[in-house]
């Protein structure tokens, strides 16, 4: 073969070749037509399947049925990137378009009933070299037909992630899992698999076949029972265990889990673990992350069993009860990354567990726990590495020193630095200034250290993406000026409780356009509110409060900020207007202790689960608001104390469950037809009503709080009363309530305050009183806004997130009204107090004060042991105080004064250690005082003044001495030596009525025996009754003629 033969040969070997990978290439650049038949397919299935139905246009716009259309170019489809025409991943997770997810996930259950899909497993079997499949966020109720599930995946060989998060699968799923043998990421996030335990047990059995299985994931499934672990105890390769927001409670054996020598992450957070939990753990020495975060764990950490686990990178032991110290080899373990041990019982010296050597630490969490000393954070100097630090602290014990060594330079730039209550730089009470070389802080919080000088402008400026800046409860003084720029960053901004003063910057809305959070309460600002603060139209809190700003509320920042729900300007100067109209997103508003003088009630909002509204201590007049009401039908509280507002209550009040109508002028009666079935605080004192209770009020079963005071109430108490069981303050006083107090209160045992004074009740104190709590029933603080809880759950928007563990970054965490504790004022110790929060949960008296009460003091009050106040003055009150008084052992303040008591006073009252108030005044007590020890050393002579026959210290009068060597009470020696004042009691009062009847029967008998007499007697009566009327109507007749002549 010549040359040319040859070359002509390869030639045309070389031509062939190019063409054949020509025709490959250009088969190679689409999918292959079965799966874009397939994807189709299913498209179409999902369209008639994902509610609501209709979103043809919405889904997957990009899947269509075109010719020169590639399927490895579709949304959501990921091909081969080496063949190019096998699809090797589908990424279908949140399908199902807002809002109607979010309905789907919150709803009840009649939604999900009402809107329920089923998955056809069948559809994705045309994918053979399928490796990855992501349904998450569907809300997909399970699979057609119903006995065939995803063991129709197995067919799929390839397949190793398998992502169905946030469904609703149910326990049914597990079986058939069992199948895809090639798995090795399955994650089942919030599927409901809870079940019955046996059941669950047979439903994962088969699971040791996915004998690739590197990480399950099988968190917010409500799984309680640990015995389904043995079958996952089975899957030798786990490297990632994920069992975080369940429902576990107590342990898991010891041998459940010593198979997975290979785990290398354990999250068991927002359990209910016990300790018991612990010795499974420390066996699983090749863990590099560890959760257990959020259980019930307690106790001091074994350091020889703890300190095994020496590949740790990342702990998290936050929010447990453990205690003690922490095991000193912490301070070794140089390959930690994440160490969070907040919100626990620690105690030592932190310099101890953290060292320098540790140069790998990115984020630090020490806060809550009770530990003490002095700790510089020059020590994280050569972190170069550390991100995040929190020192949140509540025990003021631990200070920490940032000046120490002086001109310490850190090589770390923070994202996050966090330390309140940490007596910061304690005795300069300087801001740190190693912050003058950060550069990169997100959030920084520096609240309750005592911190002086002028406002750290700076900090904004040199962090261009701060997000949150936090330095409340401090001594910062001057302005609140930045530079003209906009920082777009910032969205949380609190400098409340500080010196704060000056007016704002005029363009303090356009410097700020994205803040979410701002609280400038508790300062001294003054002026009007800059128009500009109506450019935040991002803003959703805004705090004003106790400030001295002045002017009207500028029209932007009602109609600008759509998404205000939170707005407090209370205690400033504002006046004008209430703009409720356009606050279309309010949720809470306060504006009490301003000077408004008019509110225009037209509020639409739709947005919320409920509202507060305070307009207290205002200039407003006219009636009550009825369009108010109307147009909030979910108003839970409204406060209108304080004002001017005259006329009756509206009807239609159904979803109120806080209402203060004090001190207005409202009149007349309260209606019959009131609707409150969501009452729980009724305030009504200092008004003009009349008429009796309405029965429709004991309908309100919720009621905690009822305030009648200073009305003109009338009538009797009914006795359906007894249907408030829930009542914990009634206060009737200052009314004109008669009749028996009744019985029926006796049933209302969770009362801690009762005031009845300043009535006309009479008859005796109901005995049953004992049965009455009056504190000895622990009871949580009650507020205003009981449904719900805080109003807004507003977080710094940051997350740490590395290659294990996930912590999102906090900083006060709600936002709760400055005045939604409920206030109570009770007469105690001689004067009107307040209540609220603490103070009032520990609070607890019964005022009968100033009624018509008589009868003996019921021997069994003595046994109401964790009473404080007792007022029973002014009453009609007979017989002697009652020794069992000695077992009131929190009594502050006693009050019997102004009564017909008689006896002496037991003795054994000196035993009340707490006794402030003691007045026995004006009756008829007899005997010696007790003696002027503890308590009873600090009354006067004003307590038992008005009581003729007391003797003894404090008072004047000495006691007359007894002879000891003669037992007998009435000796000669001791006649002359008694005063003519000293006479018993009992014996004065016999003498004087048998006197008075003996006087009685000898005129009588007279007036018989010698009938002239009477007759007389009449005839003399008779003249004077005619001569006192001629007298009266002479001299009146003689008076009108003056005054005519005048």
């Amino acid at each position: 073969m010549n040359m040319g033969v040859l070359q002509y040969y390869f030639s045309i070997k070389a031509l062939l070749w190019v063409l054949v990978v020509f025709v490959q290439t250009h088969e190679y650049m689409g999918c292959l037509e079965e799966e874009r038949i397939g994807l189709l397919h299913l498209k179409s299935f999902l369209i008639i399947s994902i509610p609501p139905h209709t979103q043809s246009d919405y889904l997957l716009p990009s899947w269509v049925d075109l010719e020169k259309s590639d399927c490895c170019g579709w949304e959501r489809v990921t091909c081969n990137s080496t063949t190019g025409h096998h699809v090797v991943e589908l990424s279908l997770d949140n399908l199902m378009p807002d809002p109607y997810y979010s309905l789907y996930l919150h709803s009840k259950r009649e939604y999900f009933e009402e809107h329920r899909w089923l998955l056809n497993v069948s559809l994705f079997e045309p994918f053979k070299e399928l490796r990855s499949l992501d349904l998450s966020l569907n809300g997909i109720n399970g699979c057609i037909p119903d006995d065939q599930g995803f063991e129709r995946l197995a067919v799929l060989r390839n397949l190793e992630t398998l992502i169905l998060d946030r469904n609703r699968f149910g326990y049914s799923i597990l079986p058939s899992l069992s199948n895809l043998t090639s798995l090795m990421t399955l994650s089942l996030v919030r599927n409901f698999l809870w079940v019955d335990p046996d059941e669950r047990v047979k439903a994962t059995e088969g699971w040791k076949m996915l004998s690739r299985l590197e990480i399950l994931d099988l968190s917010e499934n409500s799984l309680n029972d640990t015995s389904f672990l043995q079958s996952i105890a089975a899957i030798k390769s786990l490297k990632n265990l994920n069992l975080a927001d369940n429902c576990f409670t107590g342990s898991f054996g010891t041998k459940d889990l010593e198979n997975l020598s290979k785990l290398e992450i354990l999250d068991i957070s927002r359990n209910s673990f016990t300790r018991s939990v612990l010795p499974s753990i420390w066996e699983l020495f090749s863990l590099k992350a560890l959760s257990l975060s959020s259980n019930r764990l307690n106790g001091t950490l074994p350091t020889r069993e703890f300190c095994k686990l020496k590949k740790l990178e990342e702990l998290d032991l936050s929010h447990n009860g453990f205690e003690g110290i922490l095991p000193p080899c912490i301070n070794n373990m140089t390959s930690l990354i994440f160490l969070d041990v907040s919100e626990n019982h620690f105690i030592g010296d932190i310099s101890s567990y953290l060292g320098a050597s540790q140069t790998s630490l990115e984020y630090i969490d020490f806060s809550y726990n009770q530990f003490e000393g002095l700790f510089s954070l020059s020590l994280f100097a050569n972190h170069s590495k550390l991100k995040v630090i929190r020192f949140l602290h509540g025990n003021n014990k631990l200070e920490i020193e940032t000046e120490n060594p002086v001109g310490w330079d850190p090589l770390f730039q923070l994202k996050v630095l966090q330390m309140t209550n940490c007596s910061l730089n304690k005795l300069a009470s300087n801001i740190p200034t190693f912050l003058l070389d950060q550069h990169e802080l997100e959030v920084i919080d520096l609240s309750y250290n005592k911190l002086k000088g002028s406002f750290p402008n700076w900090l904004v400026d040199n962090n261009t993406g701060l997000k949150g800046l936090v330095l409340r409860d401090n001594f910062f003084v001057g302005h609140l000026h930045f530079q003209l720029q906009q920082y777009t960053y910032i969205s949380w901004m609190d400098v409340s409780n500080n010196h704060m003063e000056g007016k704002l910057q005029e363009n303090i809305g356009k410097i700020f356009p994205n803040l979410n959070y701002l609280n400038l309460s508790h300062n001294y600002f003054e002026g009007n509110l800059p128009s500009s603060i109506g450019d935040m139209t991002y803003l959703e809190a805004l705090d004003l409060s106790f400030n001295e700003f002045s002017g009207e509320i500028p029209r932007q920042l009602a109609s600008n900020a759509s998404l205000l729900v939170i707005l407090n300007l209370a205690y400033n100067s504002f006046h004008g207007e209430i703009l409720l109209e356009q606050l279309k997103s309010t949720c809470f508003l306060q504006m009490s202790g301003n000077q408004f003088t008019s509110i225009l009630p037209m509020l639409h909002s739709t947005n919320c689960y409920f509202y507060y509204l305070d307009i207290s201590h205002n200039d407003i007049s006219g009636a009550f608001p009825k369009g108010l009401i109307g147009n909030i039908t979910k108003l839970g509280t409204l406060l209108m104390a304080n004002n001017s507002f005259y006329g009756q209550i509206p009807c239609d009040l159904s979803a109120i469950g806080t209402l203060d109508l004090s001190h207005n002028l409202f009149t007349g009666s309260l209606p019959v037809c009131m609707n409150l079935p969501k009452l729980e605080h009724l305030y009504l004192q200092g008004n003009k009503f009349i008429g009796s209770i309405p029965k429709v009020l004991f309908n309100s079963s919720s009621l905690l709080t009822l305030d009648m005071r200073d009305n003109s109430f009338s009538g009797s108490i009914s006795v359906e009363i007894k249907q408030l069981r829930d009542l914990k303050v009634l206060l009737l006083s200052g009314n004109r309530f008669t009749g028996i107090i009744p019985h029926q209160l006796c049933l209302l045992k969770m009362i801690s305050i009762m005031d009845l004074s300043k009535n006309n009740f009479f008859g005796t104190i109901p005995q049953c009183f004992h049965n009455i709590s009056f504190g000895r029933i622990g009871a949580t603080i009650f507020y205003y806004i009981s449904r719900g809880g805080n109003l807004a759950q507003l977080r710094v928007p940051y997350t740490y997130k590395d290659n294990f563990l996930e912590k999102s970054v906090e900083t006060d965490r709600s936002f709760t009204p400055s005045n939604a504790e409920v206030k109570i004022e009770f007469v105690t110790k001689y004067r009107s107090l307040s209540y609220k929060g603490v103070g009032l949960t520990l609070m607890s008296g019964l005022d009968l004060s100033c009624n018509n009460l008589t009868g003996g003091i019921p021997l069994e009050l003595g046994q109401i042991s964790s009473i404080i106040a007792l007022n029973l003055s002014y009453n009609q009150l007979d017989g002697t105080i009652p020794k069992t008084f000695s077992n009131l052992a929190h009594l502050e303040s006693l009050d019997l004064s102004h009564n017909n008591l008689s006896g002496e006073i037991p003795s054994s009252l000196i035993n009340l250690n707490f006794l402030e108030v003691f007045n026995v005044a004006y009756n008829n007590l007899s005997g010696k005082v007790p003696d002027m020890k503890a308590q009873f050393g600090t009354f006067g002579k004003s307590s038992y003044k008005g009581n003729l026959f007391l003797c003894g210290p404090p008072l004047d009068k000495s006691c007359s001495k007894v002879n000891k060597s003669d037992p007998t009470p009435t000796q000669s020696s001791n006649a002359g030596d008694r005063k003519w004042y000293e006479v018993d009691p009992l014996v004065f009062r016999t003498s004087f009525l048998v006197s008075y009847i003996i006087f009685f029967i000898t005129v009588v008998s007279l007036f018989y025996i010698i009938p002239y007499w009477l007759q007389r007697c009449y005839n003399f009566m008779e003249d004077l009754i005619y001569s006192c009327y001629y007298f009266v109507f002479d001299t009146s007749k003689r008076l009108s003629n003056c005054l005519c002549n005048i």
